[in-house]
């Protein structure tokens, strides 16, 4: 019996270290898109550590285990089947950056993460899962996985804005906690999900996704989050007046400053694959400043897709199983919310589904993005229509009826056929 089992801990071990030696890539050739700069400039500028020091600063949310029970089921971990709301998790943190850090920022210890190469760090994931399996054939508790400790960070801020800085980063990955009480954390987005006839356990689409963080972000109370808003397309049109009007509402009747909007468009690539001619299309909304990633993947896997290279997307993988984090206790360790190295798949295996994310400041930047997208729309599109558009007026002047909520139902009777809709059409995810 015991021989049985070593063999399948040293057969996991042989399975783990081919999945990464097939994933492994030269990481000096891949850089996310930014704004006013192509992947290409920054290769022969040599910048490798400007784009690991922006990839990594990025907020990074992964499978947990051992959080606080979810309300209504037995589940204390998402493993196999919150991947598609940790990438929404991602892309929201992301806009949230944007607008409270800017572009700009990127994290002091981004480069000072220990085993920040990604073979290392793969190492101890391998370690993790065989250590994992090891306990449950010899019936003892699974082990810890060690963690990754940061070189000395007393005195590095020079000056009380980079103070600031690093205040409103922890506020904002706390948001993202895994705790009844975080206002972004999966506990909260699985209640909205309810209203929508989800529940713990399930698997999410994009879209589906897309409305449960609108909701969270309308219900969110916390007066730094009054000045940011989300809104979702309707069938792949985004109404302008609505975004606008959604900008201008204030819970405050003497704030007359309008709000910052992320806009969610949940759009399909084509039929059962995507269709190729849609490459151009991801690789220009990719390129945009206003783009705050993709929420999509590839069959049964959700990926939060950041950029691209050549017909290659990049992206951070939710697919990792690490410890709960209290990030209610000060100073709670930030390592395992950053990731050390990106992956990259290609274009065509991309699940048709998705979900595209844009940040607008305020009206005036929504109304220079409308303009930007639209462009960058009938450029990439190669069929007479784009896969979504921006019209003038309200959605109700194109015969749509909009039903009132109340407190008691976040979700109107449509929005609940949209997200039933949507919850069917779907792919599956792991």
């Amino acid at each position: 019996m015991e021989a049985t089992g070593t063999d399948e801990v040293d057969k996991l071990k042989t399975k783990f270290v081919s999945a990464w030696n097939n994933m492994k890539y030269n990481e000096n050739k891949l850089l996310p898109a930014r704004s006013g700069c192509t992947i290409e400039d920054h290769v022969i500028a040599g910048n490798v550590e400007e784009f690991r020091k922006d990839f990594i600063s990025r907020i990074w949310l992964t499978y947990r285990e051992e959080f606080p029970q979810i309300e209504g089921s037995a589940l204390t971990t998402d493993c196999g089947w919150g991947c598609t709301l940790r990438t929404g998790q991602m892309l929201l943190a992301q806009g949230l950056i944007l607008h409270f850090l800017g572009r700009a920022w990127t994290w002091p210890d981004a480069l000072n993460i220990e085993n920040s190469d990604s073979e290392s760090w793969t190492s101890n994931t391998v370690k993790k899962f065989t250590a994992s399996f090891e306990a449950s054939l010899s019936g003892e508790r699974e082990l810890k996985t060690p963690t990754m400790c940061l070189k000395e960070t007393i005195g590095r801020y020079s000056d009380d804005h980079e103070m600031k800085n690093e205040i409103y980063h922890r506020k904002i990955i706390s948001w993202f906690g895994d705790s009844p009480l975080a206002l972004f954390g999966l506990h909260q987005l699985i209640e909205y999900g309810k209203k929508s006839g989800k529940k713990a356990g399930d698997w999410y689409g994009p879209a589906v996704v897309a409305h449960i963080l609108r909701k969270a972000v309308e219900e969110a109370r916390h007066p730094d989050l009054q000045g940011i808003t989300i809104y979702v397309a309707q069938d792949c049109t985004v109404y302008s007046s609505d975004v606008i009007d959604k900008q201008c509402a204030s819970l405050a009747s003497d704030n007359t400053d309008d709000k910052a909007v992320i806009i969610l468009v949940p759009v399909r690539l084509g039929g059962e694959r995507t269709n190729a001619d849609y490459l151009d299309f991801v690789k220009g909304i990719l390129s945009l400043e206003y783009c705050v990633g993709i929420i999509g993947g590839k069959p049964k896997q959700s990926y939060y897709f950041a950029g691209f290279q050549d017909d290659s997307l990049i992206y951070m993988d939710p697919h990792y199983c690490q410890s709960f984090v209290d990030v209610s206790i000060k100073d709670f360790p930030l390592e395992t919310f950053h990731c050390p190295s990106p992956k990259k798949m290609s274009f065509r295996k991309m699940d048709p589904s998705c979900t595209v994310g844009f940040y607008c400041r305020n009206v005036q930047d929504f109304k220079r993005a409308s303009e930007e997208i639209t462009k960058m729309l009938k450029i990439s599109s190669k069929e007479k229509y784009p896969l979504f558009t921006f019209v003038n007026g309200h959605s109700r002047d194109y015969d749509f009826t909009s039903t009132t909520t109340n407190e008691e139902d976040l979700f109107s009777e449509d929005e609940k056929e949209r997200l039933k809709r949507f919850s069917t059409e779907e792919f599956v995810l792991l």
